[in-house]
């Protein structure tokens, strides 16, 4: 059936019952929906040109050559081949014509116009395009129904109520353009044809229709014609007719109002309404708008243009696009007046006075409304209110008055000539029906200052509202006759008529392909004129700065100058570069074009207007280089500028620029200027914005001028380097030349001059400045001259006084010896030095140079200068001591008492070079033995007080006359000269050493008795003594021998190495005299590696010591001795294992012995620990005790050899292995080693050794009369020898049992009891008996019966599922389906093989009832008329099993010969496994037919909704289905509450069961197997057990079992599944049952059967020993006796231990207590070492491992915090125990 095609693009539509071109034809979409999804957007339905509703046309089955050609379509992969789907179509369908439903396509279109006034805007285009000057629009009213009209002629009181009350009847847009002609009275019936000039701006042809949402009816008059819309359903129909006498110049929109409650444009509205007719006159070609409510004009607007110059475009300039689309030949400035004229009723509507400061400025009201009616129209969606809408009620004031008022701005016209491309020009004619145009043009409008300031409009009035509205004050915006929504970025509104819009004219086309290349070019263009403006702007600026002073005499502008430009400056903000919206990249591509299009760029600096390159920007005052361009200070803001020095075009003052004015300039600088400089420098150094280099190249060039005091000095900035500081240094005071004055850095911090790299000049240089330059060869006069002038001097001292305190140390001693040969101290004899001058107070001696005149300096400046508070010590020994007669003392001589109570007085004012020659000087005598003074005097500092204890050590003392205090005022200045309270430690050592080799016990024991009791006191403790390596301690066991502190110890454990020990009695003592307990661990390793242990117990006593020093040995440690050869074992041992008997001759000591046996010594890694059992002779075992195992088993040595260490000795010695396991204990060993293979492969030498080794065993048998083809069945009298062979020797029997038989006497067989150790052979390289096997089958001829073949192969395909069922899936090699496939019975008359063994000349010949043969891709079971069984399950086994054995031939041999009844009662689901095949084929067939079901449900419901929505639209419709809140469409329904409770979880009990793998509530059990249907297999009795169920009970699926039952007449009821309830009420009775365990040890039998579950062993391990160990918080601990005895160490040493980490398991255990409410008292704590043992119930006690608790890094996640994880876990491991 015909269709229609909607949603169509809006440059395919026309009008009614017009067919439309369609891209590809119906046929196309009808087929592409049969084989694609729907696309978006397009739908189809079927066509009918009345309004009634359609069917919806059924497919119709294809005829059969139609079938045919659909065949064709389609490839192999299910592709559509569309060009012959297409061709099909082509030739079996009808051409259907499309039509459009216009309503619903016009309300689509103009719903896309979001601008306010959109139907004025453009009818006032149309008219602008039309020719026309003057527009008029007119808005009649109605009045209102329910407030009555003024009984008035007052016009204000009319217009008034007017305003307030009326309704809207119609809009009346008139215009004087040219009168409509053929052409358009055609085109405005049609949408989408557009106006084909391409000089106009209309392009889209839906602009008119805009009024359809205003207005139901249009009404048009022009010239002697008038046309009417109306509507027909949905169709739009005109009728026009001739006016005749009617006819009329203009033209004119009438426009009826759709809604007659729409409201007059009042308040704000109507206020924007004349904004909106205001902006239209900046660029529409317009000369005047009125806008009349009734017969009030309420505005009128008209532009005057007084003509226009033409713009001097600058050569530099490139005038052409970057795509050369576009080249701007001309431009031209024209100057406009725009006046306005309104009545009082628009200042009252707005709410507006006339004057400055009244009322509140309007903003234009862009906020989107309602309906696109009020959108085009800007009228509001209210009611006509009852009363006033807001306005003014002020009846007294005229609405009628008429007030005026006029703005100027001027607008730059460029001419633009094109050059466009073929392909861009059809692009162009697509989109807009038009050629692009060969010439256009482009406006700039801007207001220049002055404008503004010519302009009469006040501020904050009705005029500075409009045409501020119309201006572009913040930033313009992009015109394409009218505004639209895209802003410039610019002060300027920019007018391309050229551009391409989008069809609501709001937004610019940059997205279509091609045009959006000729927009692109356009805003290029734009960019270009926007520069040619600057550039005028420039020359403008360039004229008035040709009358400044300044300018003309070559000088920078001054502050005044500037005043007079920069009013005229205010036109930069004009080319402020903004972001602009929305589209970012309009203004870029504007900007872009700006920029580039010339290189040469000229803006206004202080010098004038200059290139911007010679510009800079300044930060600061920088006057002091006025020479140099810079930004003035009110353009820095502007958005021009900052877009310069964005780009990188306008760069601030650098310092190069600054370095070469500073250079290049002939003058010098001001002090002004040197400030000025200074402070820049200091500023930029504060923002972290100038380096040292920097700093250092502007000093280097700056020179200044100074004047100080009349005289005038250069200053060289690049030789200053200090400041002064004025509160050190007075500014008086004269400075160095390379010290700026202080004046310039008065206002500089510290950090101001750190960074000017000045440093402040500090006294003491000062000083020596003043002392080097002091004299007639210096650079000072004598008025600054400290030797000559005792005033000058005086200043000095007090400087050097008050800053004194400040200096360090250094600074006070290089002044001191700079000052020392200085004259500078005033006194009553002259100018001294120092040390020649003495203080007032010292009056011994009359002629004496006293200080004098130098007041305010400090006493201890003078004195640390060197001025003399004393006598000086030489004066002292000379006048005093000696008896001068100088003295008034001359008949007396001071003693060495009468010396040290003179200096005690004294001591504080002696200089210190008096006191150091004290010091030098011997003035003191010793003590004699008798007591007496020695007459030769000594140096205090060699003496020692006058005490008993220092005497009896024979040290020199001081002769002291009376008792010696050592606390008083002479015995501490004796200490500050010297005198020793103690002999040094290393002194003290001497004596006793010395006293010791000299046989003085008594004075031996003395020292080492002082050396005790003044341990402390003296000073001793700090002493290095391991340091000391002279030997003074007495040795235990010698009476004369010494030894050093580090060469004895008091542990007596040492002297098992030889170490030697302290006397007993000291050794209370050891840390006193620095002795330690132990030797360095390394220096026992070293004895140890020298001397290892002579005998058992000598190698017991050292292990034991060494396993105390566990906690210091380092890995370093442990690799040393765990290779060394220090463990002494008996015997040859292991040949591999230790040494060899050569080795074991030379490594004996002495022959020693152990246990009567030859000594000789191995590695700890090298021997085990314990009897060894079996391998007592094969490996090196020994045992030293728990404690010495301990260290062996830390350096290496094991309990028992790993696998690989069997591995490796076993492929070197097996012989001797086997000699000493024999047969049975070998092969555990070969077990082992094969149970280990992964971790053996990690070693590819071992490996290859293992290939290459005979280790491992075969056997071979053979008949008792040795003939080897006896193959009796029974077993008696055969003989089987074992043998060592290498792996590639012996055979794998495998599945060839038979032919094993035949060659067993003639080949080695690996064992058959362990398929891991037959692994291992295979790993190896054994090959397989079949590898080596020949067969040569002969068959007879095909018996002509051959029913007994295939019922034979019946029953094989059938019971193959059977014998399959319960075979794991990895050791199937063919599962049942493939034996149905591929395996087939054959019948012949005789069989005969013959089978041979490679590489032998045997042979055997048999005759056989069944054998198995491939034919190519099949196998055929041949089989005899009397054929038995048991050989087609040997032939059938090896095709269904990867390895098959004797036991898997004879299950299958029963299950072939069992009929099904008896398979039945053997337990086998007969029935449900030969229903599968039968059930699958079954599901098969049902979801097929399910499939066809749904895609036939499918195509119905697709053509039940395509039938209901053609309805819908045909009936307009609009009911949908809805959903709940937040559904998704075609979601399914929620789910009910059985359902959604099925799902939840069943409690936490229930959910730990299931998680530990007990599972509640569900239906399949899980035992690791699968039955044919894929449920898990059937429990095991242990698990029904476990659950306390009947382990006999049948449970398969409910369905009872045949059978003999105990009572046949009451079959047992399946089993069910236990409820949650059951399961809770079970474990509520075993929790219950929970009891402690009151026994103190703990033993399970040694052969406990052990259960797996989970590869978790919960399970007491069999021989487990534990004894009781102590409470954890009333919990009780067991621990492994072993474990106890290996430590050496008991309970309660082990819960100290652990004490943290078993309160933090009882805490996890407690919480789990509470979750299942157990008794606190069953639960228990063990730990054992070797075990995999969680926990164990034994006699309802539960005990829980505490190892395992560490082991699985729970005790770490507690200590984190993490507690969620264990208290899981563990909880679980409760449950499971428990249950």
């Amino acid at each position: 059936m015909p269709g229609q095609l909607v949603l169509l693009p809006t440059s395919l539509i026309r009008l009614p019952a017009v067919s439309l071109p369609l891209p590809y034809s119906v046929l196309d979409f009808r087929h592409r929906r049969l084989s694609l999804q729907q696309e978006p957007g397009v739908r189809l339905k079927s066509s009918n040109t009345s309004p009634k509703k359609s069917q919806v046309s059924k497919p119709q089955p294809p005829s059969v050559p139609q079938t045919s050609r659909l065949s064709r379509v389609f490839d192999m992969g299910s592709k559509v081949n569309y060009n012959a789907l297409r061709a099909q179509a082509v030739e079996t369908s009808n051409d259907e014509a499309v039509t459009v439903n216009m309503k619903s396509l016009i309300d689509k279109i103009l719903a896309r116009y979001a601008r306010k006034w959109s139907t004025l805007r453009e009818l006032i285009q149309n008219a602008a395009d039309a020719g026309a000057t003057r527009v008029v629009i007119k808005i009649e009213t109605r009045p209102s129904v329910r407030v009555p009209s003024p009984q008035t002629d007052d016009p204000s009181t009319r217009l008034r109520h007017a305003l307030q009350h009326h309704t809207i009847d119609k809009w009346i847009v008139e215009n004087n353009g040219m009168r409509f002609r053929r052409e358009d009275w055609a085109r405005v019936k049609e949408i989408a044809s557009g106006n084909p000039d391409e000089t106009k701006i209309g392009a889209f042809g839906v602009g008119f229709y805009s009024v359809f949402d205003v207005t139901k009816n249009p009404f048009i008059s022009s010239g002697y014609e008038a046309l009417e819309f109306y509507w027909k359903g949905n169709g739009l129909f005109t009728r026009s007719f001739q006016l005749g006498m009617l006819q009329s110049t203009d033209t004119t929109f009438v426009l009826p109002m759709r809604d007659s409650n729409v409201p007059v444009p009042h308040g704000k509205e109507l206020f924007t309404l004349c904004q909106f007719l205001t902006r239209s006159m900046t660029f529409v070609g317009l000369e005047s708008i009125e806008l009349c409510i009734d017969e009030w004009t309420v505005l009128r607007l008209q532009k005057t243009i007084p003509g226009s110059v033409n713009v001097n475009i600058p050569s530099g300039i490139r005038c052409t696009t970057s795509n050369n689309l576009m080249r701007v030949t001309k431009v031209s400035e024209e100057a406009i007046q725009l006046e306005a004229e309104w009545i009082a009723a628009l200042q009252w509507s707005a709410g507006l006075r006339e004057g400055p400061g009244n009322g509140n400025a309007l903003e234009p009201t862009k906020k989107k409304l309602a309906s696109f009616l009020f959108k085009s129209l800007g009228q509001s969606t209210e009611k006509p209110a009852q009363e006033g809408r807001g306005l003014a009620t002020n009846t007294a004031e005229d609405m009628t008055i008429k007030a005026k008022q006029k703005t100027f701005f001027h607008v730059n016209r460029a001419a633009i000539q094109t050059s466009v491309g073929d392909a861009l020009s059809t692009e162009f004619v697509r989109c807009r029906n038009k050629v692009p145009p060969k010439a256009t043009t482009l406006s700039y409008l801007s207001q220049s200052y002055d404008e503004r300031a010519a302009s009469t409009v006040e501020k904050r009035t009705i005029a500075s509202e409009l045409f501020e509205y119309a201006m572009p004050t913040t930033t313009g915006v992009i015109c394409i006759g009218f505004e639209t929504s895209q802003t410039t970025g610019l002060g300027a509104h920019i007018s391309i008529p050229s551009l391409i819009p989008t069809v609501e004219r709001e937004h610019i086309d940059l997205t279509s392909n091609h045009i959006n290349t000729w927009n692109i070019e356009l805003l290029r263009a734009a960019g270009i004129v926007t520069r040619i403006c600057w550039s005028s702007a420039m020359a403008n600026f360039r004229r008035q700065q040709s009358k400044l002073a300044s300018i003309a005499q070559g000088k920078a502008l001054t502050s005044d100058e500037l005043q007079q430009v920069v009013p005229s400056v205010d036109s930069f903000k004009t080319f402020d570069w903004k972001k602009t919206t929305p589209r970012s990249d309009v203004g870029v591509y504007v900007e872009e074009a700006f920029w580039s299009c010339s290189s040469d760029f000229e803006i206004l600096s202080s010098r004038g207007i200059v290139p911007h390159k010679n510009v800079r920007v300044a930060a600061g005052d920088l006057s002091f280089i006025e020479e140099l361009p810079m930004v003035p200070e009110p353009l820095l803001k502007t958005g021009l500028v900052e877009s310069l020095r964005k780009g990188g075009d306008l760069a601030d003052v650098q310092t190069d620029d600054i370095v070469w004015i500073l250079d290049k300039s002939q003058r010098t600088r001001t002090p002004t200027e040197l400030q000025q400089l200074l402070a820049y420098i200091a500023g930029r150094g504060r923002a972290n914005r100038i380096s040292k280099a920097e700093v250092h190249s502007i000093l280097k060039v700056a020179v200044a001028t100074d004047e100080e005091e009349g005289s005038t000095r250069v200053i060289a900035l690049g030789e200053i380097k200090y400041y002064v500081d004025p509160m050190k240094l007075p500014p008086d005071m004269p400075i160095p030349p390379n010290t700026i004055p202080f004046k310039y850095t008065k206002t500089l911090s510290k950090f101001d001059t750190e960074t000017l790299g000045f440093q402040e000049l500090h006294i003491p240089d000062w000083i020596r400045w003043l002392v080097g330059n002091r004299g007639s060869s210096g650079q000072l006069s004598s008025k600054y001259n400290a030797e000559t002038n005792p005033v000058f001097a005086a200043n000095v001292l007090k400087v050097l006084s008050k800053n004194w305190s400040g200096f360090t140390q250094e600074s006070k001693m290089s002044t001191v010896q700079l000052l020392d040969n200085t004259r500078i101290i005033p006194t009553k004899m002259g100018m001294k030095i120092p040390s020649d001058a003495y203080f007032s107070s010292v009056k011994l001696f009359d002629d004496l140079p006293v200080v004098r005149d130098i007041a305010n300096v400090k006493e201890p400046v003078l004195a640390a200068l060197g001025v003399r508070k004393t006598l000086e010590i030489g004066v002292v020994l000379e006048r005093l001591m000696g008896g001068s007669s100088q003295t008034d003392k001359a008949d007396s001589k001071w003693s060495h008492v009468d010396l040290i109570k003179y200096l005690v007085g004294v001591w504080a004012d002696v200089p210190e070079r008096d006191r150091e020659r004290l010091k030098r000087t011997p003035i003191c005598p010793s003590t004699t033995s008798s007591g007496q003074a020695d007459e030769q005097k000594y140096q205090v500092s060699a003496l020692y007080e006058p005490t008993e204890a220092l005497h009896q050590l024979g040290l020199p003392t001081l002769q002291w006359p009376g008792p010696y205090i050592p606390g008083s005022k002479e015995g501490r200045l004796l200490r500050i000269l010297g005198l020793r309270d103690a002999p040094p430690y290393t002194d003290l050592v001497n004596i006793i050493a010395t006293a010791g080799q000299a046989k003085n016990m008594a004075l031996r024991d003395y020292g080492i008795r002082y050396l005790i009791e003044n341990h402390q006191s003296k000073g001793y403790n700090v002493a290095a003594t391991a340091e000391v390596k002279t030997p003074f301690l007495p040795v235990h066991g010698f009476e004369d021998k010494l030894a050093a502190p580090s060469d004895c110890f008091t542990n007596e454990a040492v002297g098992f190495f030889g170490f030697d020990l302290l006397k007993k009695h000291l050794h209370q003592y050891a840390a006193q005299l620095g002795v330690r307990s132990d030797p360095p661990v390394e220096r026992c390793i070293r004895r140890l590696l020298r001397k290892p242990p002579q005998s058992k117990r000598h190698a017991r006593d050292i292990f034991t010591y060494m396993t105390s020093r566990l906690g210091v040995l380092t890995n370093e440690h442990i690799d040393i001795l765990a290779a060394a050869k220090i463990v002494p074992v008996v015997g040859s041992g292991s040949r591999d294992s230790g040494v060899s008997t050569a080795e074991a001759a030379t490594s004996d000591v002495n022959g020693a012995s152990m246990n009567g046996g030859r000594l000789r010594y191995t590695t700890p890694r090298m021997c085990f620990l314990g009897d060894g059992g079996d391998f007592r002779n094969i490996f090196d075992f020994v045992d030293f005790g728990p404690e010495a195992n301990m260290f062996l088993m830390r350096c290496g040595s094991k309990q028992e050899p790993s696998p690989v260490e069997m591995a490796h000795l076993l492929t070197r010695r097996p012989a001797k292995f086997l000699d000493e396991l024999k047969v049975t204990k070998y092969m555990d060993v070969l077990v082992m080693i094969a149970k280990a293979w992964d971790t053996l492969k990690q070693d590819k030498l071992l490996v290859e050794a293992m290939k290459q080794a005979p280790f491992l065993l075969g056997s071979k048998e053979a008949a008792p009369d040795g003939n080897p083809n006896n193959q009796d069945d029974e077993d008696e009298g055969v003989a089987k020898t074992w043998q060592l062979a290498k792996a590639s020797e012996i055979i794998i029997i495998g599945d060839h049992i038979i032919n094993y038989q035949l060659f067993k006497s003639s080949v080695l067989a690996a064992p058959q009891q362990d398929e891991t150790l037959e692994d291992l052979y295979i790993h190896l390289g054994a090959p397989s008996l079949g590898s080596l096997i020949e067969e040569r089958q002969k068959f007879g001829e095909f018996t002509s019966d051959q029913s007994s073949a295939q019922k034979l192969q019946t029953i094989i395909h059938e019971r193959a599922r059977l014998y399959l069922h319960q075979t794991p899936k990895e050791a199937i090699r063919h599962d049942a389906k493939w034996v149905e496939k591929s395996v087939s019975v054959q019948a012949v008359k005789s069989i005969v093989v013959r089978t041979s063994l490679k590489g032998q000349d045997i042979k055997h010949t048999q005759s056989r009832t069944a054998t198995l043969h491939k034919e190519g891709s099949r196998w055929v079971i041949y089989v005899t008329s009397n054929y038995e069984i048991w050989d087609v399950s040997q032939a059938l086994a090896s095709l269904l099993l990867l390895r098959s054995k004797p036991g898997d031939a004879m299950m299958l041999e029963s299950i072939l010969r069992s009929d099904l009844r008896s398979l039945q009662r053997k337990g086998l689901n007969i029935d449900k496994i030969l229903r599968q095949k039968e059930r699958d084929a079954k599901v098969a067939q049902e979801m097929h037919e399910q499939q066809l079901e749904q895609e036939r449900r499918a195509r119905m419901e697709q053509e039940s909704v395509e039938e209901e929505e053609v309805e819908k639209q045909q009936d307009g419709d609009t009911t949908v289905t809805t959903n709940m809140p937040g559904d998704f469409p075609g979601s399914s329904p929620a789910k009910g509450p059985e359902e959604e409770d099925s799902r939840q979880s069943q409690g936490f009990l229930t959910d730990t069961l299931r998680k530990w793998g007990i599972n509640v509530g569900r239906k399949p059990w899980t035992n690791g197997e699968n039955d044919v249907d894929g449920n898990r297999a059937a429990p095991s009795k242990e698990d029904l057990k476990d659950l306390g169920l009947d382990p006999d009970a049948d449970v398969d699926g409910g369905e009872p079992q045949e059978g003999p039952q105990e009572t046949p007449s009451a079959p047992k009821k399946p089993l069910q599944p236990m409820t949650p309830e059951q399961v809770a009420s079970q474990v509520q009775q075993a929790i219950q049952s929970s009891r402690p365990h009151t026994s103190t040890s703990l033993r399970s039998q040694s052969s406990v059967h052990k259960v797996e579950e989970r590869h978790e062993t919960c399970d007491a391990r069999p021989g487990m020993k534990m004894l009781y160990g102590g409470h954890i918080s009333n919990m009780p601990l067991f621990l492994d006796e072993d474990y106890l005895k290996a430590a050496n160490t008991t309970g309660e040493k082990f819960i100290s231990t652990h004490r943290e980490g078993l309160h933090l398991f009882k805490s996890v255990l407690d919480a789990c207590t509470t979750i299942y409410n157990v008794p606190k008292e069953s639960i228990h704590i063990f730990y054992d070492t070797d075990s995999n043992t969680r926990a164990f119930n034994k006699a309802n006690s539960l005990f829980f491992n505490y190892r395992m608790f560490i082991q699985q890094e729970h005790l770490a996640m507690i200590q984190r915090g993490q507690k969620e994880t264990p208290i899981c876990v563990w909880s679980g491991i409760m449950a499971h125990e428990m249950a």
